[in-house]
């Protein structure tokens, strides 16, 4: 092998290094997977390796889903531990947010790359926003909604992160707070809902790829790395409890703003995608 590609694999591997210390931070910080910052990387990774364009999107999604997993876990038992989830909230919408992440799981396999990035840059436009204005009278009801319209926002939470790769955490955290739920027990709880999804979502793009082997890379089971979680995964895993006990540093303002300006940032890389796909 020549030494540029060397080179370039060595600073891909301390790009996945770094991915999965960053992913761990934003997994305890904010109650999310950070698949943000795990699907770019493995975007790179892929194609050096020659993944087809055709399937290494639907491979970053599925294999972030599955990094994101043990580390959603260890986040949500660290919350936990501070007694501020909310169990009602959990119970309310794990199972539609399982429905929804299996219809998107099946979607996705066919969508091309674009209607992954699209669905995070709007979706994720409209959470900084919110949390950004930090405008207290923007609330949808002083109470959470009835057993249908929990549902629905369980269904819809599971279908958009098995769409973007993520752990769903940035949406339920917009949704309870729409709802008045405080800052800190919506991120606590929302790094709850994030086990049911990453593991079915790891499951369902396991599935959805199976038709697909021909074009996947050696050790992929569907469409998820082996390679890709066992790089990641134990690094972010380890790293979620110190994002836990940051966010309970914070005040709810400045948690508000961290996560806004996070997701503008990951926003900004996935418009720059668009744009270049688009001339």
């Amino acid at each position: 092998m020549a030494a540029a590609p060397l080179a370039e694999l060595a600073w891909l591997a301390i790009a996945v290094i770094a991915g999965g210390v960053v992913s761990g931070l934003l997994a305890g910080l904010f109650g999310i997977g950070g698949g943000a910052v795990i699907v770019p990387v493995l975007f790179e990774v892929f194609r050096l390796l020659g993944v087809p364009e055709e399937v290494r999107m639907q491979l970053c999604v599925g294999t972030s889903l599955a990094i994101i997993a043990p580390t959603a876990v260890r986040s949500y038992w660290a919350h936990r531990a501070k007694g501020l989830v909310v169990p009602a909230v959990l119970r309310a919408w794990a199972l539609p947010a399982v429905v929804g992440v299996a219809v998107g799981s099946l979607a996705a396999a066919i969508a091309p790359a674009s209607v992954f990035e699209l669905a995070f840059v709007v979706i994720a436009g409209i959470i900084a926003t919110k949390l950004l204005a930090g405008r207290e009278d923007w609330v949808l009801g002083r109470a959470l909604p009835g057993r249908s319209g929990m549902t629905a926002y369980g269904f819809v939470i599971g279908l958009a992160s098995s769409l973007m790769g993520i752990s769903g955490g940035s949406l339920a955290t917009l949704v309870m707070t729409l709802y008045r739920i405080p800052i800190h027990n919506a991120v606590a709880t929302s790094a709850g809902l994030g086990v049911p999804i990453t593991i079915a979502g790891a499951l369902g793009y396991v599935v959805a790829g199976l038709p697909h082997e021909a074009l996947l890379p050696p050790a992929s089971l569907g469409f998820v790395s082996v390679i890709g979680v066992v790089l990641i995964a134990p690094i972010s895993s380890y790293i979620a409890p110190l994002g836990a006990r940051l966010a309970h540093r914070l005040s709810q303002r400045q948690l508000e703003i961290s996560l806004g300006l996070f997701l503008i940032a990951a926003s900004l890389r996935f418009v720059a995608s668009l744009i270049t796909a688009w001339r």
